[in-house]
């Protein structure tokens, strides 16, 4: 079998191609082009046809595809989905500018508030119409009128719409009403992208409900459009693959449930990291890693505690701020990579990002065009990255370039030298990535003193011993391909659907009679997870399921996730539910309420089916110490502390397992570089993972 995954950044798009043959023999390939923002597609399927020359196979042969896009995410940073109209319960119009009536920032007089200045869907094309269901039972006080929606949707045709929500309140207890509606809008508008939001989300809370609706269908058109079009040109190089497409939980899935539901793309890029950082971990034996994958464009940062990964909770997920109620991977993700943008702000502060670079023209030194210094360009004056490496040397840089743009930009308006204006490109994005990770764990309740920093992506394994001591993690892994690590993780992943409808069930007073709905609910939502897993092929007996309830206190705001018993649930064991919500809520707050009432709100289903695992083959013992084999040459190089000192370069492919090297040293590969400070000690572990280490 050939196994191909394919994660796009902004800068880069990495593919890794794994060759298995039979015995459980192996052979795995990794290659990087340049990403193409204008159709992601073109990097897409260009990289693919390379790395299958590289391997010395026929595009044909190809059996699967993996592919994490950034595409849903760039369209909503950069405010360029579509046009939307929305049909919603009469008196419900303004639902997403009211939202929560709460300013993330209560005392600041400028803070644009995005859902009311940057709406998802324009007031004018808001339309109401009258129908009303009526809680508990959803039953239909005013019946819907049929006549109202048709000309809602003659209004979106004759304004050129492509894109139509439909989003009554209550609906999580009735659909009848919404696909009714949504019926008559396909048969005046065959053409656009339509959905209801009891389809997109089916739970309660009518803001955080229609907001997702409307994240789903601003970004539908051109997300199902790019997912088409990459089908089509991956057949058009003879490439009939499967394909299947990272969703922003962990899971995968396919190319016609990610046309329909985009909305589950937005973190599709990132999560891939995340769950080759788990993988690569649990290779190195530790549980407990901070993954920080730093790419051209942006810093990515997640943390794997016990070897498991963390979902947001439903108060949290959210996209440019606005809340999104999906499923999500707890990723945080920053402005900082090595396209990063350094420059003086109007105030005469040194900032470095969130501008990037991109991958067009891309920093100085890639001599495309690019004048302003990025953080690139400083690591390129500073010796860190030497030419002839860079990407193999399928990417040409120019140290005259680099230096030039940081002398003109920075060294000259600040009156410091090159060198210390580089130093303090490096230090500013360094401090800005230290604070995300502390926003990420110690905010959160984790130490990072007991946590392996683990830096990925191109640009990571240059960062993270800095970054390791600012944050005081125990100590830093690279992985054995850190710039294609993101891309590992989509062949690592295992085929996933995620299916929800609300209850409110207040555990030590539910009934017989509540019990039997919520153990019917769940049963509903295991059949339709069933279904899809069918519809991809895969047997009923490979088929798992999990059973979560995402539970509160009487009367809280938010809620969190709770285990769920394998059997029906009753009264026997519903104690077990409250048990574990008790315990999240401590981790999460710090502190419980074990005498308080707990309500249960939502009950999810998790369809999966796990893949064939990606696996690397053990190196040869070495055992060397400072190897003269992998040795290349030495070159000046300036570290933190601003001292140039001569350093050897390896190459990182001609290391063996147990080979130890004495910093200072950078190891060099074709997709990345490892930066071995003065006083550190880089240990090659049994797959080529590297560990790197404070000497003592």
């Amino acid at each position: 079998m050939i196994r191909v995954g394919v994660d796009v950044g902004g800068t880069f798009t990495d593919i890794v191609l794994e060759k298995a043959y039979k015995r459980g023999q192996q052979s795995i390939f990794v290659h990087k082009v340049s990403s193409t923002p204008t159709d992601q597609s073109v990097g897409v399927v260009k990289g693919i046809v390379d790395i299958c020359k590289m391997a010395g196979v026929a595009p044909s042969t190809v059996d699967m595809v993996f592919h994490g896009t950034t595409v849903a995410t760039n369209m909503v940073i950069e405010r360029k989905g579509a046009e939307v109209g929305m049909i919603t319960t009469r008196g419900f119009r303004d639902i997403l500018h009211m939202a929560r009536h709460k300013r993330p920032h209560n005392f600041s007089l400028q803070y644009d508030v995005p859902w009311q200045s940057k709406p998802l869907v324009k007031r004018r094309n808001r339309i109401v119409v009258d129908e009303r269901l009526m809680p508990p039972t959803g039953e239909v006080e005013t019946p819907l009128n049929e006549q109202q929606v048709r000309e809602a949707a003659m209004l979106f045709k004759k304004r050129g719409l492509n894109s139509v929500i439909v989003c009554f309140l209550f609906s999580f207890l009735n659909d009848a009403h919404e696909q009714k509606a949504k019926a008559i809008v396909q048969e005046i508008m065959p053409d656009a992208f339509v959905s209801c939001s009891s389809e997109v989300v089916n739970v309660i809370r009518e803001y955080e409900r229609f907001s997702t609706a409307a994240m789903n269908a601003y970004i539908g058109p051109r997300t199902s459009l790019y997912l088409r079009r990459l089908k089509d040109r991956l057949q058009e190089n003879g490439v009939n693959a499967a394909v299947r497409i990272m969703q922003s939980n962990g899971g995968i899935s396919t190319i016609e449930n990610s046309s329909v539901r985009p909305v589950g793309l937005l973190l599709s890029g990132p999560a891939g990291g995340v769950i080759g950082g788990r993988w690569t971990g649990a290779a190195c034996k530790t549980k407990n890693v901070i993954t920080i994958d730093i790419g051209g464009t942006s810093a990515d940062i997640s943390v794997i505690q016990n070897g498991e990964l963390r979902i947001k909770n439903p108060r949290d997920t959210e996209v440019a701020s606005l809340p999104v109620l999906v499923p999500m991977i707890d990723i945080d993700a920053i402005g900082a990579g090595g396209g990063s943008i350094a420059y003086l702000d109007p105030g005469g502060a040194f900032r470095v990002g969130p501008r990037s670079a991109g991958a067009e023209p891309g920093p100085a030194c890639y001599g495309k065009g690019g004048t302003e210094p990025a953080v690139t360009d400083a690591q390129v004056v500073l010796g860190r990255l030497d030419p002839e490496h860079f990407l193999g040397g399928d990417l040409k840089i120019d140290l005259g370039l680099a230096h030039k743009a940081v002398d003109q930009h920075i060294a000259k308006k600040l009156g410091l030298s090159v060198k210390d204006a580089a130093l303090g490109i490096l230090k500013v994005v360094n401090n800005n990535m230290a604070l995300a990770i502390n926003g990420n764990s110690v905010a959160k309740g984790i130490d990072p003193r007991n946590f392996t920093l683990m830096g990925f992506g191109g640009a990571g394994p240059l960062h993270a011993t800095a970054l390791a001591e600012m944050i005081h993690a125990k100590d830093v892994i690279a992985p054995l391909h850190p710039g294609i690590t993101a891309a590992m993780g989509l062949l690592l992943t295992e085929l996933q659907y995620e299916f929800t409808r609300s209850v409110l069930i207040v555990a030590d007073q539910a009934s017989d009679k509540d019990f039997v709905e919520a153990n019917k609910i769940l049963s509903d939502l295991k059949k339709l997870a069933s279904s899809q897993l069918t519809a991809d092929c895969i047997a009923v007996s490979k088929q798992a399921f999990t059973a979560i309830a995402e539970c509160r206190y009487v009367g809280q705001g938010f809620e969190l996730r709770a285990t769920m018993p394998k059997e029906a649930l009753s009264k026997k064991n519903i104690g077990a539910v409250v048990k574990s919500f008790y315990a999240t809520h401590k981790q999460v707050y710090g502190h419980a309420f074990d005498d308080q009432s707990v309500e249960i709100i939502t009950l999810r289903v998790v369809g999966s089916a796990k893949v064939d695992t990606l696996k690397l083959p053990n190196l040869k013992k070495g055992n060397r110490n400072n190897p003269a084999s992998a040795k290349l040459y030495v070159r000046e190089t300036v570290f933190d502390d601003g001292k140039s000192v001569k350093t050897p370069r390896y190459d990182r492919s001609k290391l063996l397992a147990g080979d130890k090297i004495t910093g200072p040293a950078l190891i060099v590969q074709h997709n990345s570089t490892t930066l071995v400070p003065p006083k550190y000690r880089a240990t090659v572990l049994g797959h080529g993972d590297i560990h790197l280490s404070r000497g003592k």
